[in-house]
């Protein structure tokens, strides 16, 4: 075997590898049993009105993201057990819309996904609804941004006025 091809072979097996692993990972992302809902039982929750066009308050995520951000105002809420819900709009440079009805921890800085949004405005529950840790990634950090700056930035929000006034602010 010439140098060239051990080259190309360890090149395919490193690659291999990689992707088993990626693959791995991808699996266990889904799994709820990788996040654990720390002892807290939550209540079943219903979900709010489809969101009406035009009817969302954007806010800032970032200069390294082309998509918007909007929350629909009057799906605010915040629950006694510290959970802010709110129904998220995001809208990228190519026109596509996602709508998703979601909610964050501020405590342990987690968020959860309780329902995705179809075009014919009904709800539908993600395959696993589990707390997720809120990462300040890059690009597309509207969930480090709704923790941190408008939602959690000095506790939590007491009410939906609070979090209403602070995306209107443009910050907390």
């Amino acid at each position: 075997m010439t140098f060239l091809q051990r080259c190309f072979a360890l090149f395919f097996l490193v690659l291999a590898m990689l992707q088993a692993g990626s693959a791995v990972a991808g699996y266990a992302d889904d799994d709820e049993e990788d996040f654990p809902d720390k002892g807290r039982q939550e209540k079943e929750v219903a979900f709010p009105t489809f969101p009406q066009e035009g009817g969302g308050l954007e806010f800032y995520v970032g200069p390294l993201t082309a998509n918007r951000f909007f929350i629909d105002p009057a799906t605010l809420e915040v629950d006694p057990e510290g959970v802010v819900r709110y129904v998220l709009v995001v809208k990228s440079a190519g026109g596509a819309v996602n709508i998703t009805f979601e909610g964050i921890r501020c405590d342990t800085t987690e968020y959860r996904v309780y329902g995705i949004g179809h075009s014919d405005g009904s709800w539908v529950r993600p395959r696993a609804s589990v707390w997720r840790p809120i990462e300040n990634k890059p690009v597309n950090r509207h969930h480090a941004a709704l923790s941190a700056e408008y939602f959690c930035a000095n506790g939590i929000i007491r009410n939906p006025a609070e979090g209403v006034a602070a995306i209107k602010k443009g910050r907390p």
